[in-house]
């Protein structure tokens, strides 16, 4: 039986964490890593050839964990022809990057925010009027509640925008806030959002081939209470929503997106987010983390006519019956014995990590909203923000064209 060793996967980490984080030296001589998480850092001291780390995982195996590995990794101890030794520190990848595009991007961006907004709704059908009183546009709503999420403020505040809107022709009213407030509770608004950030992507499509698949929750104003038998006492805890999406590695473009709760499955929502992707984009690579590794998301990604780049749990063994074994094995062996050339086109998935900091660090990391419904179409509103947002830097980087079209060439 051919198996993964969990030795394996912590050096691996280790090396993504050498790769990507900054690693500093301690006043006694000790390492500081940071947590992969983002929460904490870890001491780790290298000492007469016994490395040892303030992790959990070091206090209960006692072996190599991910952080002596990232230190290790840092640290390159080389071996002359004389036999002395020395210390160099891995040189960290850097990227140029086009400033001067960036600082146009960013200084216009509230201006042409509101103009590609306006093109991307323009064309939303309005409901139909049967009896009562008429309802304001559903484009004119639509507007409304996503330059509100882009704003950042308050319902009662945001109108100051409404108002600046209207005199650039952008709404033909400035609407109440509560109006905006009860749109965002519509259910129907819900599949509008989804419609539009597929839109909002497709300028994209002859850029974006590799793609990357993760998950990531936004708080909410909720909590949920219950005893705990266990601990003798109530425990509190905040209540949040998930969302699960599929982005380009090269611009951070959102192309597919689904909402669910906290306790929705990882690995049950990788189709809907491809299938929905590849209906506009060619796609070429798609990675994702351990909880997208089943037969059917690998077979799925194969059928499309791309390679999955998804490595196999520590207890996969190359043993595989039924539909599907070959296009596993084959890449079962390939991530074993090829496991460099298989991480060069795996960590192109920290870019799905890279996109959820944009969304949280811009638009904010939870949600207003308190119903279910109304929590779904903000988070649905901040992903057509950030589209927008990247369309505008795009815009100044690589000179595209945004020309919104509701079905493919």
């Amino acid at each position: 039986m051919v198996s993964t060793e969990p030795t394996d996967s912590r050096k691996i980490n280790g090396e993504l964490i050498a790769k990507t984080c900054r690693i500093m030296r301690g006043k006694d001589g000790s390492w500081l890593v940071p947590s992969q998480s983002g929460h904490g850092t870890y001491v780790v001291a290298l000492r007469n050839d016994k490395p040892s780390c303030t992790c959990i995982d070091f206090g209960v195996h006692h072996s190599r964990c991910k952080h002596i590995f990232a230190v290790e990794t840092f640290l390159r101890e080389e071996i002359d022809k004389e036999g002395k030794r020395s210390i160099t520190k891995t040189v960290k990848m850097t990227y140029a990057r086009d400033w001067t595009s960036i600082n146009k991007a960013q200084t216009k961006e509230k201006e042409l925010f509101q103009k590609l907004l306006y093109d991307l709704c323009i064309d939303i059908p309005n409901k139909q009027y049967i009896f009562g009183r008429p309802t304001l546009p559903l484009a004119d709503m639509v507007f409304a509640s996503a330059l509100k999420v882009y704003s950042t403020f308050s319902l009662r505040r945001f109108i100051t925008d409404m108002r600046e809107a209207k005199e650039n022709g952008y709404c033909d009213k400035v609407c109440s806030y509560s109006t905006v407030s009860n749109y965002m509770r519509d259910k129907e608004l819900t599949p509008v959002l989804v419609e539009l950030i597929q839109k909002s992507a497709m300028p994209l499509k002859s850029i974006e081939t590799d793609f990357a698949v993760d998950s990531s929750g936004f708080g909410t104003s909720r909590f949920a209470r219950w005893y705990s038998f266990k601990y003798g006492k109530e425990i509190n805890s905040q209540v949040w929503i998930k969302a699960h999406l599929i982005n380009g590695v090269k611009t951070h473009i959102i192309t597919s997106i689904k909402i669910t709760e906290k306790s929705g499955g990882d690995s049950t929502q990788f189709e809907e987010l491809v299938s929905e992707t590849a209906k506009t984009f060619e796609i070429s690579e798609v990675s994702a983390d351990k909880a997208y590794s089943s037969r059917d998301n690998l077979n799925l990604v194969n059928e499309l006519g791309a390679t999955p780049y998804i490595p196999f749990r520590s207890n996969t063994t190359g043993k595989s019956h039924g539909s599907g074994s070959k296009l596993w094995n084959k890449l079962f062996y390939y991530f074993l014995y090829k496991h460099d050339e298989f991480n060069e086109h795996y960590h192109k998935r920290s870019n799905a990590e890279t996109v959820f900091h944009m969304l949280k660090s811009k638009f904010g990391d939870s949600v207003r909203s308190r119903e279910w419904t109304a929590q779904v179409n903000e988070v649905l509103l901040k992903v057509l923000c950030h589209n927008i947002c990247v369309l505008i830097q795009e815009m100044f980087e690589l000179g595209i064209e945004t020309t919104f079209c509701l079905k493919s060439e």
